[in-house]
């Protein structure tokens, strides 16, 4: 026996909530389609990310350290698949599509450059005169436009929805720019889960590779609310920190901030009376979020990511690093397309030259970069 998409579509409507996307309901692709046998759409746009060259290639991009530093630090990849982990825990609880919500979190970070954040601010500062750069657009472009998987249209064309849900991707560090997808509506429940996911990915999961790089020590953590009820929680109060009861801290700490998530979550479904999905767009703030109590909790932790962490020399040397090597390459390539690649040239005369190079560079894996950098300033190495 297999479930065709008709019966997955008839299991949704009996589990799913009212306020949350049903496959069946899509506003569709932009290029009409035959629809699959036993897949929904949802599910159609989750495997099309993940079998992209982009999704493959955030194994090698930045996420806090640079890959080569540790096998055990996060990257990209690792960063994408725990948010995806989160958000679809968070939407079977709420009744939202966990198909929807896993494929905007695999497709969340395609378009981010190499060497993480310090990165996008150096593509961002090149490209102010040609169109900007920011990661989430890029992320669009990815899926609309430079992956070339089918022959009938460029990118994976992807449902409204999963394209809704990456054009309105927003965190603390990340701004949507949905202007043609209504942008006068908050994002659907299920992009909304996947924004709250990835900052809580990216903070329980920065603190564990902090405190695993020593850069994190127990005595910043003094004073850290969310560290006192995280050992209280546990019983434990030693002085050296082993990997065994750090797992335990960084699991618990996900934990209570999900269970916060969730109870608040659906309070503000209740008390705001949503009952569909237009009903939950047109609230003038996001209902999936924490409350006021834990948000400041975890604005007390992030501030100390943020100072001790993001801030310290060994990160902000890599940093500099970072802005030198993209710089070089976007100079050396502006100054001479005929070291490109020909392949990459053949995408000048239609998107022009700094965004064809913005493209290519915003593709590199932190490893790539730095062959490619060596390969062109470094007369010893062979191009």
């Amino acid at each position: 026996m297999f479930l065709t998409r008709a019966e997955l579509e008839e299991i949704e409507d009996r589990i799913l909530a009212p306020y949350g996307i049903h496959s069946r309901n899509s506003r569709g692709r932009l290029h009409p389609e035959e629809e699959h046998r036993y897949r929904t759409c949802f599910q159609r746009d989750r495997d099309r990310v993940l079998h992209t060259s982009a999704f493959r290639r955030l194994e090698y991009k930045t996420q806090v350290f640079i890959n080569y530093e540790g096998d055990h630090y996060r990257t990209r990849l690792t960063h994408t698949l725990e948010v995806t982990q989160i958000a679809r825990t968070v939407a079977r609880s709420l009744g939202a599509n966990e198909d929807l919500a896993e494929a905007i979190c695999l497709a969340h970070d395609l378009g981010h450059p190499p060497f993480g954040h310090s990165g996008e601010v150096t593509l961002s500062n090149l490209m102010r005169d040609h169109g900007g750069f920011d990661h989430n657009r890029q992320s669009f472009r990815v899926v609309t436009l430079l992956e070339h998987r089918y022959p009938d249209f460029p990118g994976l064309n992807l449902t409204w929805e999963t394209l809704e849900g990456i054009v309105k991707h927003e965190t603390e560090y990340d701004r949507a720019d949905a202007r043609d997808f209504n942008p006068d509506l908050r994002g659907h429940l299920e992009a909304q889960i996947a924004n709250i996911a990835d900052e809580l990915a990216y903070t329980a999961h920065d603190l564990d590779d902090g405190l695993r790089s020593g850069i994190i020590t127990l005595p910043m953590l003094e004073g850290i609310d969310l560290w006192h009820i995280l050992t209280q929680s546990i019983g434990w109060q030693g002085a050296v920190l082993d990997d065994l009861t750090r797992h335990r801290l960084i699991r618990r700490l996900i934990g209570l901030m999900v269970n916060d998530l969730l109870e608040t979550t659906e309070h503000k479904l209740r008390t705001n009376n949503v009952r569909t999905v237009d009903d939950l767009q047109r609230l003038p703030y996001n209902v999936v979020g924490y409350s006021d109590e834990t948000h400041r909790r975890s604005r007390q932790l992030k501030d100390l990511l943020y100072n001790n962490l993001y801030r310290h020399y060994r990160v902000i040397r890599m940093a500099v690093k970072a802005e030198r090597i993209i710089t070089d390459l976007f100079e050396a390539y502006c100054k001479e397309p005929s070291i490109l690649p020909f392949h990459i040239r053949q995408a000048v005369a239609e998107r022009g030259l700094e965004r064809t190079i913005c493209d290519y560079i915003a593709g590199m894996t932190d490893r790539f970069a730095i062959e490619e950098h060596q390969k062109l300033f470094d007369p010893l190495m062979l191009p």
